[in-house]
C-alpha cells in the first residue's frame, strides 16, 4: 500500500479516534470542570486561535515548494527554501509573543462585562501557557509539513495517533485527580513539544532533510509570501468561521453560551474532519497535476473521483445526525446544550458541497491562483461575523451561527463561479456524477429515520443504537448497490478479498 493511501487510512483512524474518544471525553471534563469553566477552556482556546494565524500559511507553503523541489530534483534549492523559511517562523515567533504580552495586559478589558474576577485569573495564566504554546508548535508544525511534502504520510500521522490517545488517558487522570483547565492547557503543551520532537528526528535522521543556507534570495522571499499570505488569508477565515462566535459570545453573553456553541462547532468541525482526511494528502498530488498542465477536464475528473469517496462518507453522518443528533446531544451532555444539535446541523448542511470540492482548493493553492478566492472568502465571512456580532446580543449563539453559514453558502456560489473561470472545470458533471444517487440514497435512508423515530420514540442510549445499526446497515447496502459505479464496487471487493 502506497504511502498516500496508508496516509489516507491512518487520516481516517485519527479521525476516527479523535471523534470516537473527544465524544466520550467531553461529557466527563464538562462535569469536572463544570459548564461556566469548560466555556472559559473553550474561550481563551478561541482567543489565542486567533494569533495562531500568524503561521501566515507556511505549513502549506512547505508542502508545496518542497514537493515542488522533490519533483525537480532540485536538492540545494530545497535546502536553501528550508532555512529561510525557518528563519521566518523564528521572526513570527517572537512577533506572537509580542502580540500576546500586548493582549494580556488588556485581557481584563476585554472581558470585563462577561467573566468574574476569578475567571479573569484563570483566563490570564492559560493565556500565557497557551502564547508559548503557540510559538513552539508553529515553527515545530514545520517538520509534519515536510513529510507531507516528500509524502511520506506515515510516520507523523501515527506519531499522532499515539499522542492522542497518550493525552486522552492523562486527561482523564489529570481531572480524577482534581484538576483543572489550566491543568489541561499545561498537559497540551507538554504533549505537543514531545510531537515536534520525534517529527523532527524523523525528518532529520530518516529523511536526510538538511537546512542550509547557501545563499539568500530576496525574490524567493518574495515568492513564499506572495503564495503563503493566502493561504494566511483562508486561514483567517477559518478562524472568522469557527472561533469569532465563540469571542463574540465570550464578550456579549456569557461562558455557559459559549459552552453550549462550542459544543455545536465541535461537532460541525468534527463532520469536516472526515473530508480532510483525504483531501489533506492530496496536495502533492494536486502539485503534480498543475506541473504537467493538465485540462480543466482531467482535474474535473479527478475532483469527481475524490468528491464520490467524500459524500458517501459525510451522507451517512449527515443523515445519521438529522435522525438522531438530537437525541443524541440529550444523552450525551444534557439539554442544556440542545440548541448545540441545530448549530452544528447548520454547519453540516452548507459546509457539505465546499468539502466534496476541496480538491479544487488544492488546485488553486498548488498553481499560485488562490488569491481571488482568498479575498471573496474573507469579504463574506466578515460581512457574516460584523452581523452576527449585532444578531447575537439578542438571539446568542443560534443568530450567529445562521450569520456565519449564510456567509459560507454564498461563498460557495461564487467559489463554483471561480473554478469554472479560471479552471474550466465542469461543474454540471461534477454535481451529477458526484451527488445524484448518493442524494437518492440519503433521501431514502431519511425517510427510514423519520418512521423508525415514530416507532422508536424512547430517548435512551439503547434505542439510539438500535436505531443507529439500522440506519448504517440501509446506507451501506444502499450505497454499495446504487451509489458505487462499476470500478469502485470491484475495488472495494477487491480489497476486501485481500483479507
Amino acid at each position: 500500500m502506497s504511502q498516500l493511501k496508508k496516509g489516507a487510512l491512518l487520516s481516517y483512524i485519527t479521525i476516527f479516534l479523535t471523534n470516537i474518544i473527544g465524544l466520550l471525553l467531553t461529557p466527563f471534563i464538562i462535569k469536572k470542570l463544570g459548564d461556566a469553566e469548560y466555556g472559559l477552556y473553550t474561550l481563551i482556546g478561541a482567543f489565542v486561535g486567533y494569533i495562531s494565524v500568524l503561521d501566515f500559511g507556511l505549513n502549506n507553503t512547505i508542502i508545496r515548494f518542497v514537493a515542488k523541489y522533490k519533483a525537480e530534483k532540485d536538492k540545494k534549492g530545497e535546502e536553501n527554501f528550508l532555512a529561510i523559511t525557518m528563519g521566518i517562523y523564528g521572526v513570527i515567533s517572537v512577533i506572537i509573543v509580542l502580540v500576546g504580552i500586548v493582549l494580556y495586559f488588556n485581557l481584563d478589558t476585554i472581558f470585563s462585562n462577561s467573566l468574574t474576577l476569578e475567571e479573569l485569573n484563570k483566563a490570564k495564566i492559560m493565556f500565557i501557557v497557551l502564547i508559548f504554546n503557540l510559538a513552539i508548535t508553529l515553527p515545530g508544525g514545520a517538520f509534519t509539513a515536510i513529510c507531507s511534502g516528500y509524502e511520506h504520510f506515515v510516520f507523523p500521522r501515527t506519531v499522532n495517533i499515539i499522542r492522542y490517545l497518550v493525552r486522552s488517558l492523562m486527561v482523564v487522570g489529570l481531572l480524577l485527580l482534581g484538576g483543572d483547565a489550566i491543568g489541561l492547557v499545561i498537559l497540551d503543551t507538554i504533549m505537543n513539544i514531545l510531537v515536534i520532537i520525534l517529527n523532527g528526528y524523523y525528518v532529520l535522521k530518516k529523511l536526510k532533510v538538511v537546512f542550509k543556507l547557501h545563499y539568500f534570495e530576496t525574490p524567493l522571499v518574495k515568492e513564499i509570501f506572495a503564495y503563503s499570505i493566502w493561504i494566511f488569508i483562508f486561514a483567517l477565515v477559518q478562524m472568522f468561521q469557527w472561533k469569532s462566535g465563540q469571542i463574540i459570545l465570550g464578550i456579549n453573553v456569557n461562558t455557559v453560551s459559549v459552552a453550549v456553541y462550542a459544543i455545536g462547532i465541535m461537532l460541525g468541525t468534527y463532520y469536516g474532519a472526515f473530508a480532510s482526511a483525504i483531501n489533506g494528502v492530496v496536495l502533492p498530488r494536486a502539485t503534480q497535476m498543475v506541473v504537467n498542465k493538465e485540462s480543466g477536464e482531467v482535474l474535473t475528473k479527478m475532483m469527481i473521483k475524490i468528491g464520490r469517496v467524500i459524500i458517501l462518507v459525510l451522507g451517512f453522518i449527515l443523515v445519521g445526525f438529522i435522525v438522531l443528533g438530537e437525541n443524541f446531544i440529550f444523552l450525551w451532555v444534557g439539554e442544556i446544550y440542545k440548541d448545540s444539535y441545530l448549530i452544528a446541523l447548520l454547519i453540516m448542511l452548507v459546509s457539505t458541497v465546499p468539502l466534496t470540492q476541496s480538491f479544487g482548493n488544492s488546485i488553486l493553492e498548488a498553481s499560485n491562483k488562490i488569491k481571488i478566492k482568498a479575498i471573496i472568502n474573507l469579504i463574506t465571512m466578515i460581512i457574516g461575523v460584523v452581523i452576527g456580532f449585532y444578531v447575537s446580543k439578542n438571539h446568542g449563539g443560534l443568530g450567529m451561527i445562521i450569520c456565519i453559514v449564510g456567509a459560507l453558502f454564498i461563498n460557495a456560489i461564487i467559489t463554483n463561479i471561480y473554478f469554472v473561470k479560471i479552471f474550466d472545470f465542469k461543474i454540471r458533471a461534477f454535481f451529477y456524477e458526484t451527488y445524484a444517487k448518493s442524494i437518492f440514497v440519503m433521501l431514502f435512508v431519511l425517510l427510514v429515520g423519520r418512521v423508525l423515530n415514530e416507532y422508536i420514540y424512547e430517548i435512551s442510549w439503547g434505542s439510539f443504537l438500535i436505531k443507529g445499526i439500522i440506519l448504517a446497515i440501509i446506507y451501506a447496502t444502499l450505497g454499495f448497490l446504487i451509489a458505487l459505479n462499476k470500478n469502485e464496487k470491484e475495488s472495494i471487493l477487491n480489497y476486501l478479498k485481500k483479507d
